[in-house]
């Protein structure tokens, strides 16, 4: 594809590679600031004074994955973060000792998954971690001392999914699955649990507890009973009364932002197309009306100190890095820049993401984002019809949103027009539309995406002979579904991660997460019986390998707990079988998507050049992008140019 002059290839490894800085965090005492950096080439937290983030040091020493999900303990000493083994998502805590360095792995179990329950300042020595070291299906509450790493069972998990406690660490609330797929929460007391809400499978995804206020007396809760998009609203528990503080008839209430030690919810989120904030206590009103005007971009409050005075504020923009301030409230509140995420696209011509507006079929609202090249970009609008990538996010339970997005910067660089469609089932748009997505997997969702294709084709966006489907998990299974379903559409696809039989997909899935089967089988069909089976292997693309004419690239970790890697060996081999030409590319060290930054470099040179060959886009030649890369090619290494000579 020929380019304007003057068009330059941003490197993989600028978009790919890890940030300079992200995650910042202040401590609770307000001295001090952690965030996300390299240090030899691997994500890590560094910590240094809130004042003077430049004179930060490492202070976990990761040579591995990479540190992603981290927090200050209240203790102002103490660093937690979690970490799983090569993607197996069995997470470990662990307690970072900034006095002495050392680091204690809090939860030291082979093949159990920790999660992180509730963390309170009322106990900065203490965290409540739940373990499925007892039972695989079930997870128990534990309390863990941060410093010396005792472990004291709190409560032996007898069927619940999900705990909520209030700040002093008793635990309040627990969640159970229902048959239809609904679910029941009940409220502990001391005759034991009391059944205190209950919700039809059709407010499930977008009905739950939030948490309490200080006091414990009030529960705030998302929830879309008697109405279609999620409201906030609190429930006084003295007086057993229901109020309705947000809701938006357009969109779900999908963020909030609680004081630190007060715990009353002061603003929420709301994002149809754009995230828009409602402010609820009018202490923090002026504070966000000061911070709108310091940078472009949509807002987050991403960490407070515990007396309320330094906020880390992040402005996320579509076409530029995420940029962080340090404000400081008060009488004279003042923000400074801190440092953005990616310095080296502060100069950089990137892509803008449009929001717009595709109707379905059947007279849905489609919140899509398209992004084109800036070269071609006349407002939303192309010189002309442009190679185009359909990408399909993940789920199918959640959503794309407006902002930087990594895959749509490297593909409009490419050449490409590239559209992410927010097809039924995607969250935060209403539970009627997420609801229209059940037992409508290779169907009415599928059906979405092709709207959305033939949309911008007539709109002249999408050169209809060179569209490609590209996505990660259910973005996976639907390129997949693209390439059977609908063979002639798409002129190739890339899928990551995605399950190829619903029947074994279910079958598989990981042991914590049976006591939520039931959601899954309202939601995409019942594998326990034969009638059920023969319906999912219908929407399955395993059962429909044959139509498949169009090339294939697919992309897989070993070690995913959720689509197992036989999803992946499955599709394989029936079309070697029938001697249909797949690219297969497998990670040893990998789960459900590609962590480390030389695999996803190196994963991403190999679709780059599938891409081009097939789209006709530019691409950046594979060069050493396999460098410390686990990548291995047991099928179709022929199929791409310069892949096999890599290897």
């Amino acid at each position: 594809m020929r380019m304007p002059e003057g068009h330059s290839l941003i490197p993989r490894k600028t978009i790919f590679g890890n940030p300079d800085k992200a995650a910042p965090r202040v401590s609770p005492d307000g001295t001090q600031l952690a965030f996300l950096a390299d240090l030899d080439g691997v994500l890590n937290v560094w910590v240094g004074p809130l004042d003077e983030p430049a004179a930060a040091k490492a202070v976990t020493h990761d040579t591995g994955r990479g540190i992603r999900d981290y927090f200050w303990a209240y203790t102002n000493r103490h660093i937690i973060y979690l970490q799983d083994k090569a993607g197996d998502e069995n997470w470990r805590v662990y307690s970072v000792d900034l006095d002495t360095g050392n680091i204690a792995d809090l939860t030291p179990f082979d093949g159990v998954q920790a999660r992180i329950e509730e963390v309170s300042r009322k106990f900065p020595d203490e965290i409540m971690v739940s373990l499925n070291n007892r039972v695989p299906e079930l997870h128990d509450l534990y309390r863990v001392n941060i410093r010396t790493a005792e472990r004291e069972l709190v409560y032996e998990n007898e069927g619940l999914v999900q705990f909520h406690l209030d700040d002093d660490y008793n635990l309040r609330l627990g969640l159970a699955m229902r048959p239809d797929g609904g679910t029941d929460l009940y409220m502990r007391t001391n005759a034991g649990w009391a059944p205190f809400v209950s919700v039809g499978p059709d407010d499930a995804l977008t009905t739950g507890a939030v948490g309490f206020n200080k006091a414990g007396d009030v529960l705030y809760m998302i929830d879309s009973r008697e109405r279609d998009t999620a409201a906030l609203v609190q429930v006084d528990l003295t007086q057993d009364k229901v109020t309705v503080l947000a809701e938006n008839a357009r969109a779900d209430v999908s963020d909030y932002l609680q004081h630190p030690t007060e715990r009353n919810i002061e603003a929420v989120g709301t994002t149809y197309d754009r995230k828009v904030w409602q402010v609820l206590d009018n202490a923090i009103d002026a504070d966000l009306a000061h911070l709108r005007g310091v940078c472009d971009g949509d807002m987050e409050i991403v960490s407070r100190s515990l007396d309320d005075r330094h906020w880390i504020v992040a402005y996320v923009r579509d076409n530029g890095p995420v940029s962080y301030y340090h404000y400081t409230r008060g009488d004279a509140p003042a923000a400074m820049f801190l440092f953005s995420n990616r310095a080296a696209f502060e100069d950089l011509k990137l892509a803008r993401m449009h929001p717009v507006i595709i109707k379905s079929r059947d007279g849905l609202n489609l919140v899509s984002y398209l992004s084109l090249p800036p070269e071609h970009d006349q407002d939303g609008k192309p010189t002309g019809p442009l190679p185009m990538v359909l990408l399909v996010h993940g789920g199918p339970w959640a959503r794309d949103e407006w902002g930087y997005n990594a895959e749509h910067q490297w593909l409009t660089n490419r050449g490409y027009a590239v559209l992410s469609v927010n097809f039924r089932g995607s969250t935060g748009l209403g539970k009627s539309f997420t609801n229209a997505a059940n037992k409508e997997w290779s169907a009415k969702m599928h059906d979405d995406l092709v709207d959305a294709v033939n949309w911008a084709v007539e709109q002249r966006i999408a050169d209809p002979a060179k569209i490609a489907i590209m996505g990660g998990s259910y973005g996976g299974y639907a390129t997949l579904v693209g390439l059977t379903f609908t063979p002639d559409l798409f002129t190739c696809g890339i899928d990551i991660v995605g399950p190829s039989n619903l029947v074994t997909l279910l079958e598989s899935i990981p042991d914590y997460w049976k006591p939520m089967l039931d959601l899954f089988i309202t939601r995409v069909g019942d594998h326990r019986d034969d009638e059920g089976k023969a319906f999912l292997l219908r929407c399955s693309p395993l059962a429909r390998v044959e139509q498949i004419r169009r090339p294939l690239l697919i992309g897989q970790g070993a070690n995913d707990p959720r689509v197992k890697q036989a999803e992946a060996d499955q599709i394989v081999s029936a079309m070697q079988q029938k001697n249909i030409p797949v690219t297969y590319v497998l990670y040893s060290d990998e789960g459900h998507g590609f962590a480390r930054p030389e695999n996803s470099m190196s994963f991403n040179a190999v679709a780059e050049a599938f891409l081009a060959q097939h789209l006709g886009g530019q691409y950046e030649p594979i060069g050493d992008d396999f460098t410390n890369s686990t990548i291995a090619v047991p099928a179709g290494a022929d199929q791409i140019p310069g892949l096999k000579d890599a290897l």
